[in-house]
């Protein structure tokens, strides 16, 4: 599999605290990558050594292939766009003079794909509006048209619908989708609003006190998440032989508790189970989400 960065035990200490301890993380080339973690669990100061904004303490990166001590990082990091915290938008400017001022900056040799750039994140019809009067929903999008001035390959958002109202926040998410889809740009999303981010995200990486604890595709986390019943018994190995005839998918967790996938009859589960003289003793349904699941990887009882 080819990756666009990787990442091999990144650390970053300050005087008292390690923000990044061990970090090693791969995000596939024409993912969606959500980067998953409480609030200062690290996700921003990844974001930000892979962005040169700060230096590694130990350990090493590669942004397609260049590694960071190489000399040519700065010329990969150019095929690569993000959105930090807030966009650095100039408010006093209108949509369009601020990307014609990001192209000057980047040594462009005309204007000519502004308007493109404008027409793709929704704000063509802005005209003499200035960013100041903008919502913060259009004011991101700005901020991703920025970020897209380079035409990268790459492209980081760091917490991009936080503060947004709904209507924001599925604009921000079908740009997203639109630009991994018909553009091909490999996108990583830090967030901590989960529910969201499932509905974007082909790969996972959880992060907790600054190191990854998991990483993992979409489908294996649905499997991991999926709908089930989980079912307390007096004997494993009758539940199993029972599992086995009725020709039912399941996974035991310990000596007397599985998940049954699918929707067992649960008459037809008893007296099945009787025969083996075996006692069912509990019965739930279960439904793991993305949340529970994070929870379940890190330990307490929230991520906010």
């Amino acid at each position: 599999m080819e990756y666009v960065l990787k990442t091999n035990s990144l650390c970053k200490h300050y005087k008292h605290f390690k923000a990044l301890s061990g970090l090693t993380m791969n995000v596939p080339k024409g993912a969606i990558y959500g980067f998953v973690g409480r609030n200062g669990a690290g996700k921003t100061t990844l974001i930000r050594l892979v962005c040169g904004l700060q230096f590694a303490t130990e350990g090493s990166f590669e942004l397609n292939g260049v590694k960071n001590t190489d000399r040519n990082i700065d010329k990969a990091r150019r095929k690569m766009g993000a959105v930090v915290e807030t966009p650095s938008l100039f408010p006093e400017m209108t949509a369009r003079e601020n990307l014609m001022h990001q192209f000057r900056l980047l040594g462009l040799p005309s204007y000519d794909d502004v308007g493109e750039l404008l027409k793709l994140v929704g704000l063509a019809d802005t005209g003499k509006k200035k960013v100041k009067d903008f919502s913060l929903g259009m004011r991101q999008r700005l901020g991703i048209a920025v970020a897209l001035c380079g035409d990268p390959d790459l492209l980081i958002l760091d917490e991009p619908i936080n503060g947004l109202d709904p209507q924001g926040i599925v604009e921000v998410r079908e740009l997203i989708l639109k630009l991994n889809r018909e553009r091909k740009i490999t996108v990583i999303i830090s967030s901590h609003i989960l529910d969201e981010l499932s509905k974007l995200a082909t790969h996972y990486g959880f992060i907790d006190k600054g190191t990854i604890v998991r990483e993992m595709s979409a489908q294996q986390l649905e499997e991991s998440c999926r709908k089930c019943v989980r079912v307390k018994v007096s004997d494993a190995k009758a539940l199993s032989r029972v599992m086995i005839r009725l020709g039912m998918e399941y996974k035991m967790l310990d000596d007397n508790t599985a998940d049954i996938f699918g929707k067992p009859n649960v008459t037809q589960l008893v007296h099945e189970l009787d025969k083996e003289n075996c006692i069912l003793d509990s019965f739930q349904e279960h439904d793991e989400t993305l949340e529970s699941f994070f929870i379940s990887l890190v330990g307490g009882e929230s991520h906010d």
